[in-house]
């Protein structure tokens, strides 16, 4: 890591944060609240503004993460979640003429793996994927000490692979307990939390889906560390037994001797890791 001072802003779909990294620290924290079925332009402004009170003549780089297919190269981002106008947004060609510095762009979830890797608990490992549980199933890897994002920043959608008769996101993700269950991850962890028998009978088989998911993902890329993120992370005290279960009937005993599966406590992941897009490019 380096002394340069960068940006990171995390673009969500109905906020935006940002903060500057000095010395390997986050500091200048911001935050507004994002007007998600705004027009295209309005919610560029409304951006603009918060970049507007983030920056100062010492910041060398912007970096963003965006919940969208991003074209890593141009910096255009397509279909942003939540921000319904926001089709085909070329960004890093927009804030590079309006802030004469360079732009990094790319997905939260690689964000999310990138902030582990420098900030959180992957600073040790040079092959991890950072697993975002929450509404969906997204990851982002690092290979060779480098964020793997794919010619088309597709790289890390293990969510997408079919399992059983739906896919991974369908069982392995918060939609689990709505589609499953008809009900929310939150209500089944508060219930858990107060020994109800039936949510931690929902939770074990839940591990049972997310463990498949690792296991798979041990397949694909045999990591030294997968660090979970995202809200249905929380709960992993009550999934993890069976979860653990599934990943240990993983063929191949090297790839388990090392493994470490932890969830994250990192603050900030988000603009740690759109900032952190600088470091890893060089």
């Amino acid at each position: 890591m380096n002394d340069k001072r960068i940006l990171g802003i995390d673009l969500g779909g109905t906020n935006a944060r940002s903060g500057i990294i000095e010395q390997g620290k986050l500091i200048n924290k911001k935050a507004i609240k994002i007007h998600s079925n705004g027009s295209k332009k309005q919610v560029l402004n409304e951006l603009y503004g918060l970049i507007d009170r983030s920056i100062d003549s010492s910041v060398e780089a912007i970096g963003v993460g965006v919940p969208s297919v991003v074209d890593v190269e141009k910096g255009i981002v397509y279909d942003v979640v939540n921000i319904p106008s926001w089709k085909e947004v070329h960004l890093k060609e927009i804030l590079e003429l309006r802030y004469h510095r360079p732009v990094l762009i790319n997905n939260d979830a690689n964000c999310f793996a990138l902030g582990e890797k420098y900030f959180g608990k992957g600073q040790d490992s040079n092959a991890m994927v950072g697993l975002i549980v929450g509404t969906g199933l997204g990851a982002g890897v690092i290979i060779n000490d480098h964020l793997y994002a794919g010619p088309n920043c597709g790289a890390g959608e293990f969510g997408m692979i079919d399992y059983l008769d739906k896919n991974y996101e369908y069982y392995a993700s918060g939609q689990f307990f709505e589609s499953v269950y008809d009900t929310n991850g939150r209500e089944i962890f508060q219930k858990a939390e107060k020994g109800d028998s039936n949510a931690c009978t929902i939770f074990n088989e839940f591990g049972l889906h997310i463990g498949n998911a690792i296991k798979m993902i041990l397949y694909a890329v045999d990591p030294e560390c997968i660090i979970l993120g995202g809200s249905v992370s929380r709960a992993y005290n009550y999934f993890k037994e069976k979860m653990w279960n599934r990943v240990e009937t993983c063929i191949y005993s090297k790839s388990l001797e090392s493994l470490r599966i932890e969830v994250s406590e990192l603050e900030n992941s988000g603009i740690l890791g759109a900032a952190a897009l600088f470091y890893d490019a060089l």
